[in-house]
């Protein structure tokens, strides 16, 4: 493994059941692997609830980067996957209170299910080192 990719190790991992590495830092960029509403201890957070599920995304979010030496502001292209697109106003809102202008680049797509079907939202996010 060359020096410029390094994995992004978090401890506890909720996502090492499922044979996933929380990121990868690859040169000046930070690649997170989807995140969603999974507590550290691997439990779902806010089943039913898509505030709250979006509340714990964007934590386990900010705590990936942290580990990785970033940040919420050094986001620059996030993809966002939702259950029902009636959720779409409070993405945007999620948008407002978590980034400032220039906002990240964006992708916000409807799918049929995630990977757990309790989740609602996934996130997946590109950040500058």
């Amino acid at each position: 493994m060359s020096q410029s990719m390094t994995p992004i190790s978090i401890d506890p991992d909720p996502l090492a059941p499922y044979a996933i590495c929380p990121g990868w830092k690859v040169g000046g960029l930070i690649f997170l692997s989807g995140q969603a509403a999974i507590a550290d201890d691997g439990l779902i957070v806010g089943e039913g609830d898509f505030d709250e599920q979006l509340g714990q995304t964007m934590a386990n979010i900010e705590r990936v980067l942290k580990v990785a030496g970033s940040d919420m502001s050094k986001i620059v292209k996030v993809t966002i996957y939702l259950t029902d697109m009636a959720n779409f106003p409070k993405i945007v809102e999620a948008r407002k209170a978590h980034f400032t202008a220039p906002y990240p680049a964006d992708t916000i797509v409807e799918v049929s299910s995630l990977a757990l079907p309790e989740l609602m939202v996934e996130i997946d996010v590109i950040a500058a080192a």
